[in-house]
């Protein structure tokens, strides 16, 4: 078996390194993915499936590059946008992902609010409950700590695939469709925007390379990052594939113009065809580990943002008397959000146009990504050849196809 320059055994080697890659993509399956993924498969049948698997390359693509930032410059993305670029152009990147950040943490307050209510939970107790454990679980631990439970929680996003099974998808209707890609259509479109949206996100970008720094992950664990992060690639994109499957075989056969704007209108129009236990229970015990796993993400992602912006002392291997404002940021951003989901219940009705948002943001987000690994690189690491071509190509497609399609959505051409 080979052995690496510590002389672990690699398979050992891939667990000592694993973690900020698949942390993130279960997280990247968010409350509001979810409900994305759902209103397509009930508007569109399976003509968005195909999306999810042609996303898979593309998301690796994107984090890959953090990856290879933040090992081999050892700096968060925002840490490194400041040197690199001045600190103006850094305070507009935090402030994309402070935008970003907002939303997500609006959709999964609203998701587990939604779940709380199908069981009969008080809303404030539901979102009381979620602040203190999501507080217990950073504040009191390290970062490998934090990684393992956000890599339990994420966990029970597989009760997605039980719940894709039970609804019998038809292979020939599912091929079909997958064939069929209305691209001439406004309302397709802004699907297509809000899928890629809500595949590539900010505060994904900003956690994983800060992740990787503050794990301290060496050049020799490389190649073991990329797997992580490619096994979490196709992992979030199979579950967002499930929870389509599942919506179009069910809700969309008999209501393919209902509009699902929250978790509670998803559950309701499940149970009748998957019944109580599969269609309300497993789904959101789904729900909840999503919601969790992405609110410990964004937060952090801010906190790591804004610290590295500042320089202010921004790491989980501090305690929070030693690093009071990454602690107070990432306080702040889960309280803020569980408040404004209390006092506004009816935010949950954005759920899609945060991804749409997110997708609106990808020339600033991968615009900077991009920059960074031809600049900031150590020049043996950065992208060549015709790697460097396909890394341009695909950020400059996916973020243009997610303009076009945000743009083209609500009518603006």
């Amino acid at each position: 078996m080979p052995q690496q320059p510590n002389g672990l055994p690699a398979w050992k080697m891939f667990l000592a390194v694993m973690g900020p890659g698949l942390v993130v993509m279960l997280a990247d399956t968010d409350v509001g993915s979810i409900i994305t993924a759902a209103q397509s498969g009930v508007q569109w049948g399976y003509r968005l499936l195909l999306l999810q698997m042609l996303l898979v390359p593309v998301l690796f693509v994107v984090q890959e590059l953090t990856v290879r930032l933040g090992i081999f410059t050892g700096q968060g993305h925002g840490e490194l946008i400041r040197k690199t670029f001045g600190t103006s152009w850094a305070w507009l990147s935090v402030s994309g992902l402070g935008v970003a950040t907002l939303g997500a943490l609006v959709t999964e307050f609203s998701g587990i609010a939604a779940v709380g209510d199908l069981f009969g939970i008080p809303r404030l107790l539901s979102l009381g409950v979620t602040v203190a454990a999501l507080l217990t679980i950073v504040l009191t631990g390290s970062y490998r700590r934090v990684e393992r439970v956000a890599i339990g929680l994420g966990l029970f996003e597989f009760a997605f695939f039980f719940i894709a099974w039970r609804a019998h998808p038809h292979g020939a209707a599912m091929l079909g469709g997958m064939m069929h890609m209305p691209l001439n259509d406004g309302g397709y479109l802004y699907l297509v925007a809000a899928n890629i949206g809500a595949v590539i996100m900010p505060w994904m970008i900003f956690y994983q390379q800060s992740a990787v720094a503050d794990k301290k992950l060496q050049p020799h664990h490389y190649r073991h990052a990329r797997w992580d992060t490619a096994i979490g690639s196709v992992l979030t994109q199979a579950v967002m594939a499930a929870i389509l499957i599942a919506a179009a075989a069910t809700i969309g056969t008999l209501h393919a113009h209902a509009s699902l704007n929250s978790i509670g209108d998803i559950t309701k129009m499940l149970v009748p065809f998957l019944g109580v236990d599969v269609g309300r229970v497993i789904f959101g015990l789904g729900t909840i580990g999503a919601a969790l796993v992405a609110a410990i993400v964004a937060s952090l992602a801010s906190a790591w943002g804004f610290g590295e912006v500042t320089g202010y002392r921004h790491s989980l291997e501090h305690r929070p008397l030693e690093a009071p404002w990454f602690y107070g940021i990432f306080s702040l951003a889960v309280i803020g959000g569980a408040v404004l989901v209390d006092l506004m219940p009816n935010l949950v009705e954005l759920n899609i146009a945060v991804e749409v948002m997110n997708a609106l943001l990808l020339p600033l987000v991968l615009g900077f990504l991009v920059a960074l690994a031809f600049r900031a690189l150590p020049s043996e690491h950065r992208p060549r050849g015709v790697y460097a071509w396909v890394v341009v190509a695909v950020s400059v497609l996916t973020a243009g196809l997610g303009v076009y399609g945000g743009l083209a959505g609500i009518k603006l051409f």
